[in-house]
């Protein structure tokens, strides 16, 4: 669908297979299950997730698996080589946190997003696309619950009655869901 990726600048990669040659479809070895996005498309969806705020390549996976529900995730063998293309094109820089590599935007990683803006709203609507009713919908709400839980579990400031509070909770909610006919 996507299959022109416009290079600005002067680490422009115009050889680069429009589909990478990343992994992830259906029966692919080791793979995750259907892809979502070609190649093209995830430079957008994981350079617009970088624009939202300076990311690690695994918080990038485990965001685009959060976004879909859990029902995807993509390969690191996907995510890693896009993540250095970008790099390669002047989209984001890096910078050492530790042993992990923060991707962070940059200027012309944010001008092409703006001269993108429409596809690139597109693409991110449809990673919040649940279907109605379907088991990946479920799966949706119940990985938003584990990261409200985590979230709130984890907050410095958090006393150990919250902590009873949120047990409370899920308790009832168990309950109630044991009672479903």
């Amino acid at each position: 669908m996507f299959h022109k990726f416009r290079h600005h600048g002067p680490r422009s990669h115009e050889s680069h297979h429009p589909r990478g040659g990343h992994g992830g479809g259906p029966g692919a070895p080791g793979g995750r299950g259907p892809r979502m996005f070609d190649a093209g498309a995830m430079r957008y969806v994981v350079l617009q997730l970088i624009a939202e705020k300076p990311r690690h390549g695994y918080d990038i996976i485990k965001e685009l698996e959060g976004r879909v529900g859990g029902g995807y995730a993509p390969s690191p063998g996907a995510i890693y080589p896009l993540m250095a293309m970008l790099y390669e094109m002047g989209h984001v820089s890096i910078s050492s946190e530790g042993n992990k590599k923060l991707h962070s935007i940059t200027p012309e990683g944010q001008a092409f997003l703006d001269e993108n803006r429409q596809m690139v709203d597109a693409l991110m609507a449809r990673l919040a696309e649940p279907q109605a009713g379907s088991r990946d919908s479920l799966r949706s709400v119940m990985h938003e619950l584990k990261h409200v839980v985590i979230e709130k579990g984890r907050d410095p400031a958090a006393s150990p009655a919250r902590a009873e509070q949120i047990a409370a909770i899920l308790r009832r909610a168990a309950d109630e869901i044991r009672q479903l006919a």
